[in-house]
């Protein structure tokens, strides 16, 4: 087979055998028959999981040794696409090459592209177009500056370094298409970079994400728009109107039929109840189906998979469903061979850059990377942001990631781009990868809102003064030994307790984390509402203590190893004195362990850590008495005895404070034991 490049006057001849050599004989027959048998690394599925292997070897190692210094997994990924590129060339480059055949690569490639597909339709699921209709001004004015003015300006610039260089329509046309390019502030890169950085649940990452979103729908209009004007030259005006009424009649289905069928599948569904496999096997096959007719109608084959993941209800069941089957293989190992293979074909030792179109490209991208960096910084001033906030802000939203390195891939394939712009493209890619996630790291802490705070507890409360009390709840059981626990506290019309009840929930099947207000929600999101049970269940336990007991609920639904963050954020908003934390295990009713759950023990230590009140533990061992609460709200059954362990210390006498507030309930009996040891002089404070 015999292929011509126009573009470059190259020829390439591929020789390719037919019927395929897949399976090999095992090496010991290939020794046996030396000469007479072909080498197990000529069989195409022996070579392909080579390839995997070495992609999968070399970014994980990489990411090792640079995973220390705060630079993200993406960098490892395309470290290791450079450093296989160079070992390659340290091979005899023929085509019967172990690691550089056509057919090998171009199988390697198809499946790499299929977790680029399914890793875009994941991202359609966990983004939360609802967003927009609740962002900001300083949130809509930043996502609209970045993309407008470095658009405009860039324009500028092309018509500018066209005039210096003389350059053609041609070029031109290619350095639009860069500006374009430049100019993508993509939800993916965004929510990817703010993950990396673990500020998923901070002030900075809210507003990022929700930049991200807005920006991302505008990037989608404006790229579909593009790749509708580029058809216009390469198809007949008939062809290009058919593409795009295919494409309108396809948003419209999504919009009217697929996204009310999701919504019938989630109703479908059981409380508590996992999502039946049918209905996640037919909505993969249909993402798949869509990236083909995506392919069939001009568009670039993400686009089907993308709308149609922005239908299915983010979160459970439905969209949690689809990212824990499909996730671990395609960020797990599908999209590292995707990033490897990308930039395997880049040539840093050789590059192209003394031609004009190599030198306009790099004045096109310094000026709008500027452009984009001051129009992100502008409105966050404006609002009164904090200046390293801003910067930071500015920078998250200036980041390239996996979209702009797919996009520069594609022209570049597409002869569209020159091999040497694309090259710098790239370097631009790798650059601000590496720099703006450690630039960020420097000038944004999300734990300096403790700074200057001094810790409240119940020591220094006023005696009769509102007691404030954050109870977080893990799990359904953990309800009624909470409220257990703070009717025990005895509260009256003179001492009454505010109640601000945290329901944690990981954050599953959504980019975006949630903080709900309950009392302050007048609508829901959805059908199903998130910690039901939990707004009913201490409704009660405030309807049954009227003018003694206040219940504020909130949920948060954050990745477990930033929870820490939304409890002591409700401890600074809300200012209370104590927050009190279910324990990490279970007990069955014989006194053996039911479950252990170490995410939520690290949770409970991290909590301990950072809280700016005093903490309590919560250890649940079963029914304690006969009563229950609501018997005990209205004075009812005989009195229960509650024990005070006295050691001494600050924290002993932060709880010898909450056991005397318990004193006060004439159906509990007080026991303190305090603790001396032999033979040493303890001070009586």
């Amino acid at each position: 087979m015999v292929g011509q490049n126009d573009t470059y006057n190259e020829t390439t001849k591929v020789c390719i055998t037919l019927p395929p050599y897949i399976n090999s004989n095992r090496i010991w027959y290939y020794f046996d028959h030396r000469g007479h048998e072909r080498t197990p690394m000529e069989a195409l599925l022996p070579r392909f999981e080579l390839q995997i292997v070495a992609a999968f070897s070399f970014s994980q190692a990489f990411h090792f040794l640079l995973k220390r210094f705060g630079i993200p997994t993406i960098v490892s990924q395309i470290i290791a696409g450079i450093t296989l590129r160079h070992v390659i060339q340290g091979f005899n480059l023929d085509p019967e090459n172990i690691m550089s055949s056509f057919t090998s690569l171009d199988i390697l490639d198809m499946v790499s592209t299929l977790g680029y597909i399914l890793f875009m339709f994941l991202m359609g699921v966990k983004m939360d177009v609802t967003m927009i209709h609740r962002t900001g001004k300083k949130t809509l004015y930043s996502a609209i500056l970045c993309l407008v003015v470095p658009f405009l300006l860039g324009l500028v610039a092309v018509e500018r370094v066209c005039t210096f260089w003389d350059l053609d329509g041609k070029d031109r046309r290619k350095l639009i298409i860069v500006v374009v390019a430049q100019c993508l502030s993509t939800f993916p890169v965004i929510a990817c970079l703010i993950s990396e950085l673990k500020i998923l649940n901070s002030e900075l990452g809210r507003l990022g994400l929700s930049c991200g979103i807005v920006s991302d729908m505008i990037c989608l209009i404006l790229s579909m728009s593009t790749i509708w004007v580029m058809s216009i030259y390469r198809k007949s005006t008939k062809a290009v109107l058919i593409d795009l009424a295919a494409m309108v009649a396809y948003i419209v289905v999504v919009v009217f039929v697929i996204k009310p069928s999701m919504i019938w599948v989630v109703k479908q569904t059981p409380e508590e109840k996992p999502v039946k496999s049918l209905f996640i096997n037919n909505i993969i096959i249909l993402a798949l189906g869509t990236a083909f007719l995506s392919h069939l109608f001009g568009q670039y084959v993400i686009f089907g998979p993308f709308i149609l993941g922005l239908a299915i209800p983010d979160g459970p069941p439905l969209g949690s469903a689809l990212v824990d089957k499909l996730d671990p293989i395609v960020s797990g190992l599908l999209i590292p061979l995707y990033v490897t293979l990308c930039t395997i074909r880049v040539d840093l030792l050789n590059p192209r850059c003394d031609d004009d179109l190599f030198k306009s490209t790099a004045v096109i991208v310094a000026v709008v990377l500027l452009a984009k960096f001051v129009a992100g910084l502008i409105p966050p001033l404006i609002c009164k942001v904090p200046k390293r906030d801003a910067i930071a802000l500015a920078l998250i939203m200036s980041s390239k990631g996996i979209v702009e390195l797919t996009a520069y891939t594609t022209l570049v394939n597409k002869q569209i781009i020159t091999e040497g712009m694309f090259g710098f493209l790239f370097l631009t890619v790798l650059v601000t990868a590496t720099a703006v996630p450690v630039l960020v790291k420097y000038l944004y802490d999300p734990s300096r809102k403790y700074a200057g705070y001094q810790k409240r507890n119940i020591m220094h409360s006023k005696g009769n003064s509102e007691l404030r009390i954050l109870a977080c709840i893990y799990w359904p059981d953990n309800i009624p030994a909470i409220i257990n626990f703070l009717q025990a506290l005895t509260p009256t019309r003179e001492s009454p307790v505010a109640v601000y009840v945290l329901h944690l929930i990981n954050l599953s099947g959504r980019a975006a984390p949630l903080f709900i207000s309950h009392k302050m929600q007048m609508k829901t999101i959805s059908d199903r509402s998130y910690s039901k049970n939990v707004i009913i269940s201490f409704g009660c336990f405030e309807e049954n203590n009227p003018g003694t007991v206040s219940v504020h609920p909130f949920t948060a639904v954050s990745p477990h190893k930033l929870m820490h963050e939304d409890v002591c954020t409700l401890v600074l908003d809300k200012l209370t004195s104590l927050v009190v934390l279910p324990f990490h295990q279970k007990w069955f009713i014989d006194g053996s362990v039911e479950s252990e759950d170490n995410t939520k023990r690290a949770l409970n230590r991290s909590v301990l850590d950072k809280a700016p009140c005093s903490v309590g533990i919560l250890v649940d061992r079963g029914y304690l008495g006969r009563f229950t609460s609501k018997e005990l709200s209205l004075g009812l059954g005989s009195s229960f005895s509650v024990a005070m362990i006295f050691f001494g210390g600050s924290d002993d006498r932060e709880a010898l404070t909450l056991a005397k507030r318990m004193r006060q309930n004439t159906n509990i009996i007080l026991t303190v034991v305090r603790f001396i040891a032999k033979k040493n002089e303890i001070s009586t404070d």
